[in-house]
């Protein structure tokens, strides 16, 4: 038979949830930073200079030396038992470690709450604006995402109460990340976590509470976590990619006994178990304390990577009519641009001056703003920082000059 003779047509035919699929607008991003003179303030990549490397190499080799074939063999789908232990005794509330689910990085946590909590037109609540991932992880189980109100403290509690629904068409539960958010660098104040607390309390709305950022503190440490306040009623996400390394693709799930069953068989079914050796390193480099000696030199970085870019906005903004937020901590700020001027349309702009960024529009669930950018300050040199937010002013002027 001749290949070139068999019909063109393909045979696959894909469902319906697969249309709803789409590129990480980030990811796309990220390949024009691989570009040579390209100075990415896009990507959330935790800065290299964090990672312990050599305390991961003696981990290894511990690891392989005393506990290699079990490391290596297939394992629970809770997770490695030491680790969650250990998870367990590091969170600031009560928590029994068979609570606590490993997951392969806090996406596919994600994901999984999704599969669990979400059906065909189910009502799910996001901040305004949100992440992206989220949004992704969600639109597969084809939900009807609702955007809240928000400002510089978080959600707007009266506008949650007009949008959480009732009966059939009840809100699922509020996704919200509370500490130095992912896109904007926002935190969540104490008053409007206490008043946002009560008030799920009271509308009967689940929490999913996301914290991949809240030990990058800057001055202060954050507020407590919103699970914390009231444990059955929310759901906590939590990582090893910001304080550790992502590529070690491990994050963690709290859960309500209430839900925790079906995320596990949620987990069974996408991969089993989360690599056993890469939990056993984890748990192996957490000995002793090293997180409480390792994360505050993060924190020192961060903040003067931060500093070092609001003080290039400062300088090169002047007269743009451009704003800008001061994060307390994390990896992110929060610019947007002069009225009638679009992140879309000046990205290119920004490109050809060797500097990337990640319009804003792409972070909400409805009513974009598409005057807003998100920068990242973390994985470029202060020298680079100065660069780049120059590059970005030009390309500002070039854009209001066309």
């Amino acid at each position: 038979m001749n290949l070139n003779d068999l019909p063109t047509s393909t045979p696959w035919r894909m469902a319906r949830r697969a249309a709803r699929m789409n590129p990480s607008v980030i990811r796309e991003i990220l390949k024009v930073t691989e570009k040579p003179g390209i100075i990415s303030l896009a990507g959330g990549l935790p800065s290299p200079k964090t990672f312990p490397v050599a305390e991961f190499a003696a981990a290894s080799a511990t690891v392989l030396a005393q506990d290699g074939p079990a490391a290596l063999q297939y394992a629970a789908s809770e997770g490695y038992a030491p680790l969650r232990q250990a998870i367990a005794d590091f969170l600031p509330w009560d928590v029994n470690p068979d609570q606590v689910l490993i997951t392969t990085g806090s996406q596919q946590a994600l994901d999984l709450i999704a599969k669990v909590l979400l059906d065909d037109s189910s009502r799910v609540l996001v901040e305004t604006p949100t992440y992206l991932g989220a949004l992704q992880a969600f639109t597969p189980m084809e939900p009807t995402v609702v955007a809240v109100d928000s400002d510089h403290e978080g959600v707007l509690v009266d506008d949650l109460r007009a949008k959480v629904g009732t009966g059939d068409d009840k809100a699922r539960f509020l996704y919200v990340l509370p500490n130095f958010q992912n896109p904007t660098g926002r935190t969540m104040s104490e008053a409007r976590r206490a008043a946002l607390v009560q008030a799920a309390a009271e509308l009967g709305l689940p929490l999913v509470e996301d914290n991949p950022y809240g030990d990058l503190w800057f001055d202060t440490p954050p507020p407590a976590p919103l699970t914390a306040r009231n444990p059955e009623g929310c759901i906590y996400m939590g990582s090893f990619s910001k304080v550790l390394a992502p590529g070690l693709r491990l994050g963690f799930i709290v859960a309500p006994q209430a839900v925790y069953p079906k995320l596990l068989q949620a987990k069974q079914a996408a991969d089993l178990h989360t690599p056993g050796y890469n939990q056993r390193l984890v748990a192996e480099v957490m000995k002793g304390g090293f997180l409480d000696r390792h994360v505050p030199t993060i924190r020192t970085l961060y903040k003067a990577q931060c500093e070092a870019m609001l003080t290039a906005l400062t300088r090169e903004m002047a007269g743009l009519d451009v704003q800008w937020n001061r994060p307390d901590g994390g990896m992110f700020l929060w610019v947007r641009l002069p009225a009638g001027m679009s992140a879309i349309d000046l990205l290119p702009k920004a490109v050809e001056r060797n500097v990337a960024f990640v319009p804003g529009a792409a972070f909400y669930a409805s009513d974009a703003d598409p005057r807003t950018l998100r920068l990242s300050f973390v994985t470029s040199t202060q020298e680079q920082i100065a660069a780049g937010i120059a590059a970005l002013a030009a390309a500002i002027r070039d854009l209001q000059g066309s």
